[in-house]
């Protein structure tokens, strides 16, 4: 099995090397093509206005200088275009990506990509917060990712579909077990937009979010990790709102 390993943190990104070590303990045909700085809130967007550089560190190891979309393209349609990966892995992310974060993760789109391509992939994202970045514990992914991708990999699931993984914070042996959960909802958050000034005194400004820990539901990405467990969704290309489109073709006479 050849696994294509990328992520939005960067080639340098501690995650990386986890996701690596998760891919190792798969197979011994691993290949990584990781941005060449991070691309965090990248989404699925891809480089159209400027030249991708492609910078060889080492065997089967290569930074782009772009988005994690255009790395998996690089890796899926040059790198490896005879012979192109099984399985993607988009990851290990600083920081969970759940709920609403999905639309935004440029993790979540380095297997969407790899799901568009036609190829086996998962995002897999450690939970975290900036108190805790410097010191995050990486072992829920080391220890228990091979084994959950095997079973996901046994199970099976359709084309146009990626899994999302999330693993909660704390060390690999308070981890309780893994849950197949739907995607929940923040119901606690803002977004703030922070003006500064530079030393010329020109304004510039910094986009964050706030959040305050909520109680979800346990059937959700959110109530699973809040739990302890790892959360387990998948996630699809096709966001057609199937229950809404029938409703209106009914009310305005479109069936």
């Amino acid at each position: 099995m050849r696994i294509l390993v990328t992520n939005d943190d960067g080639i340098h990104a501690p995650g990386l090397a986890v996701a690596e070590k998760i891919a190792r303990a798969l197979s011994g045909d691993v290949w990584v093509v990781a941005p060449e700085a991070e691309q965090s809130g990248a989404s699925h967007s891809l480089t159209l206005t400027a030249p991708l550089r492609l910078r060889k560190i080492a065997e089967r190891r290569y930074a782009v200088s772009g988005t994690p979309t255009d790395c998996v393209m690089m890796g899926c349609l040059h790198l490896l275009k005879d012979a192109p990966p099984d399985l993607i892995l988009s990851g290990v992310n600083w920081g969970s990506n759940l709920a609403d974060d999905v639309t935004y993760s440029g993790t979540i789109a380095g297997a969407m990509e790899g799901c568009a391509l036609g190829i086996a992939s998962v995002a897999l994202s450690q939970a975290g917060d900036e108190e805790t970045r410097d010191n995050i514990d990486w072992s829920p992914g080391e220890a228990h990712g091979p084994e959950l991708i095997r079973q996901l990999l046994k199970a099976g699931w359709p084309d146009g579909t990626l899994m999302n993984i999330n693993f909660p914070s704390g060390p690999a042996s308070e981890v309780k077990g893994w849950a197949l959960v739907p995607q929940g909802r923040y119901d606690l958050q803002s977004t703030e937009i922070e003006e500064r000034r530079d030393a010329r005194n020109r304004p510039y400004f910094w986009i964050g979010l706030r959040r305050r820990r909520a109680t979800p539901p346990d059937d959700s990405d959110l109530g699973a990790v809040y739990g302890g467990k790892i959360s387990v969704t998948p996630l699809h290309m096709n966001l057609t709102e199937t229950s809404l489109l029938e409703k209106l073709r009914q009310k305005m006479g479109r069936t």
